[in-house]
């Protein structure tokens, strides 16, 4: 049997899919707009969302034709991720139209008899529902499940949600949030573009849309699609800091050259570039193999989030430190990407986390 070589080219239609979505977000994704939202305690920019989803479709990427959606694959909706990441937009796209998208997918929800699945995958696709997975956004493709937990910490987006999808003793349950017994208490979090609230359930809300048996499978299917593709948005955040440095520190001038000319600088900045092109080859691959069905798709995952989240921080560290002062304000937008860099670092598994899988997968003992 002939193993096909990962892709890691884009397409042109991918390449058409990033201009769209960029043009979007520079038209309408303001970063000073984006801090007063999240100062007043609601980040999100709905118009925004809905331009993205019903306008330019990116919400039903996963979702197949027949209920409503673009029957792309996780390379198309990493584009976006790219994008979303190099933005640092307020917007549910990774919990909702990945996370949640894939688990309902592998609820049979190409099956036109799941009717519950399929309509709110049809929802869900063309942007007039929100929906997330009940669990602490910390929790790794691989980890142990909270299942049956009435109350779970650290869920990302509920409070943009409309659906919960909540994990239960006998099977997953799609659960209104606006439903009696139905508790969303907004915490604090580090990166103020990415909500996180504490969610508490009464016990048989909702409706079951999968058994016990396939529950948490489908569940970990959405999380490893989610790992895989937060890559993306990582590269995505590490890309707009290494080229916001770069001009920055061609247009600074101390003693009458740019501060970019000097060779110190130039060695961190040619050492990140390297690092950025690394990740760039590690999202990629991660996300073909997911739209492939690769056999290896959790290995690749694995080796992205082992990689990305550490060079999207320390891209970040870095565009603050070469900014100087203004770097350090909270005016200047630099300080978004450095907290949604750390927040997505420890985002469904740590890099740490990620390597104990890669020795785990490949027989070999766990990192010391």
């Amino acid at each position: 049997m002939t193993e096909t070589s990962p892709d890691l080219l884009y397409s042109d239609t991918e390449d058409d899919l990033r201009a769209a979505v960029r043009s979007l977000l520079t038209a309408r994704g303001d970063v000073p707009a984006a801090l007063v939202r999240a100062e007043a305690g609601d980040p999100y920019d709905h118009e925004l969302w809905t331009s993205l989803t019903a306008g330019i479709g990116a919400s039903g990427l996963l979702v197949p034709e027949k209920l409503g959606g673009q029957g792309a694959s996780h390379r198309e909706a990493a584009v976006v991720l790219e994008e979303l990441g190099r933005s640092v937009t307020p917007a549910p796209y990774l919990t909702s139209s990945v996370m949640a998208t894939e688990t309902l997918l592998a609820c049979d929800g190409e099956s036109t008899e799941s009717t519950d699945v399929a309509g709110l995958l049809t929802a869900l696709a063309h942007g007039h529902r929100v929906a997330v997975l009940a669990l602490p956004l910390a929790t790794a493709p691989d980890a142990p499940l909270p299942v049956g937990a009435s109350t779970v910490t650290g869920v990302a987006d509920a409070v943009r949600a409309d659906v919960l999808l909540v994990l239960n003793d006998d099977g997953l349950y799609a659960v209104e949030t606006a439903s009696p017994g139905v508790t969303v208490e907004p915490l604090t979090p580090l990166d103020l573009t990415r909500p996180l609230a504490t969610v508490t359930v009464d016990p048989g809300a909702g409706i079951r849309i999968a058994d016990a048996s396939a529950a948490e499978a489908a569940v970990r299917r959405g999380l490893l699609a989610g790992a895989g593709l937060l890559a993306s948005e990582q590269l995505g955040i590490a890309e707009w800091c290494l080229e916001e440095t770069v001009r920055h520190t061609r247009e600074r001038h101390q003693f009458n050259r740019p501060i970019g000319s000097f060779q110190a600088l130039k060695h961190r900045m040619a050492q990140l570039w390297l690092e950025v092109v690394s990740a760039r080859a590690a999202a990629r691959n991660a996300a073909d193999a997911l739209a492939t069905g690769s056999p290896d798709a959790p290995l690749a995952v694995a080796v992205a989030q082992a990689y990305c989240g550490r060079v999207a921080v320390h891209a970040a560290e870095e565009c603050v430190q070469l900014h100087g002062g203004i770097g350090m304000t909270w005016e200047h937008s630099a300080h978004l990407y450095l907290k949604r860099a750390k927040s997505d670092e420890i985002a469904l598994g740590s890099p740490g986390r990620h390597k104990e899988t890669l020795a785990a997968l490949a027989d070999l003992p766990g990192p010391g």
